[in-house]
């Protein structure tokens, strides 16, 4: 098993999903959203990050428009849609789902019966 490769696959499965609940925060640009990811540990690329604002944009979950910037020119600020506020919901319960399954398989105590199913 290639540890690395399968690190690298679980943080590209998770990327959408970080950068559509930094959105949900707040409407940002491009190098905000790289910043903020690096800040909680997931490292992107713009060449990866482009590409995938490209493609939730054409499947109508972004929408984006251009602000003025003080520190040079204007920038393109994303932002989620209802569609994408509304596949956000369903991510969070899949994400739910999934957090409780791996807590479960990685708790060996958890398989347990409960005391009342035994009585």
């Amino acid at each position: 098993m290639n540890v690395e490769n399968t690190k690298s696959q679980m943080r590209k499965g998770m990327l959408e999903y970080c950068i559509m609940l930094l959105l949900h925060q707040q409407d940002s640009y491009a190098n905000d959203i790289i910043e903020k990811l690096k800040a909680a540990k997931m490292i992107v690329v713009e060449g990866t990050l482009y590409p995938l604002l490209t493609r939730l944009k054409n499947d109508k979950l972004l929408k984006y428009e251009w602000k003025e910037s003080t520190q040079g020119p204007p920038r393109k600020y994303y932002a989620l849609t209802m569609d994408g506020e509304e596949a956000l919901r369903q991510l969070d319960v899949s994400w739910d789902e999934l957090a409780y399954t791996v807590g479960v398989l990685r708790q060996p105590t958890s398989f347990a019966t409960p005391d009342y199913i035994n009585n």
